[in-house]
């Protein structure tokens, strides 16, 4: 007699209950595998991005003439000061727009000594122009050149006295190229090297049949600059935004952002947010993602940074 060998019945179900458990807990096994790996992609992902927006903000408000910081609801909308923005205003996050007038670093550095050297010899002989001691304006001209990629000059650029009086309208964030600021008398003082007589620590006025004679608002320090920067949120399906960067354009001329150049800094952008406590600023930027998450929630991140 031939003998076949099989599974017995006891064994066929071992076999089936053993299979149907590896079915139940090894697909969860490997659900949970998937979304652990799609939550910590989606997270390095957020961390890596909204930091580096984050970073870069701060650095660029560092050098900002803290007087200027203003924000807007929307293109065009009459500005306010950040400062005046009650941090418990529940309308805060209506302001999607943030400006400011930032201090020429790059040129105070300088290479091997600072190209503008911050103080004015306040002469009265002198008040027709300004002469600022260790200050050369033809390097300062030629560095906000390559800066600017080519487009701007001292011509170009403006002085903020330190301590001045300084309002919304002074740094002529309400102002247009058809009506720019119109005198020497505003917080920002338009310039341009004296190339009259050559002499490269003098500033003369860039308003025609202007002069600094007469003016308000000079102090012996002052703070070049010639750029104005914005941050523009703008939002998008899904609660997902654009976070882009303005630069390279002066309101004291009657520029407004759109006149600059822009890079977009951070995508999938949630919330962007900014508050000012006296002289202290703070942001927030808090990016989503669109990656599927299986349990069908949103993941969203957060950073924050305190600026002097």
């Amino acid at each position: 007699m031939k003998i076949r060998n099989a599974f017995t019945m006891i064994e066929l179900i071992f076999v089936i209950v053993i299979m149907g458990i590896i079915g139940k807990f090894g697909t969860e096994i490997l659900v949970n595998a998937y979304n652990s790996f799609i939550t910590s992609t989606v997270n390095n992902t957020l961390q890596s991005n909204s930091g580096i927006a984050v970073e870069f903000i701060a650095s660029r408000l560092q050098h900002r003439i803290k007087d200027s910081v203003i924000a807007r609801t929307g293109d065009g909308i009459t500005p306010v000061t950040v400062s005046s923005i009650n941090p418990t205003d529940p309308n805060r996050a209506n302001y999607i727009i943030v400006e400011w007038v930032e201090a020429d670093v790059d040129g105070f550095r300088g290479t091997t000594a600072p190209l503008w050297s911050g103080i004015v010899d306040l002469n009265p002989s002198t008040s027709v122009s300004l002469i600022s001691p260790s200050t050369d304006t033809g390097a300062v001209s030629t560095l906000i050149n390559q800066l600017s990629y080519g487009t701007k000059t001292i011509a170009d650029a403006a002085l903020y006295f330190i301590n001045s009086n300084s309002d919304v309208n002074g740094y002529g964030w309400n102002a247009s190229a058809v009506s720019p600021i119109p005198n020497q008398t505003f917080t920002m003082h338009p310039i341009n090297s004296n190339s009259a007589t050559a002499q490269v620590d003098d500033f003369t006025s860039s308003i025609a049949g202007q002069t600094f004679a007469g003016a308000g608002n000079i102090y012996e320090y002052y703070q070049l600059a010639w750029t104005a920067n914005a941050l523009v949120y703008t939002a998008g399906p899904n609660n997902m935004g654009t976070l882009t960067f303005y630069y390279n354009y002066q309101p004291w001329n009657g520029q407004n952002y759109k006149a600059g150049r822009s890079s977009i800094l951070m995508e999938g952008v949630s919330t962007f947010q900014f508050m000012s406590i006296d002289s202290i600023m703070k942001i927030q930027v808090c990016a989503k993602s669109d990656l599927l998450i299986l349990d069908g929630g949103d993941y969203s991140l957060c950073k924050e940074k305190t600026i002097l």
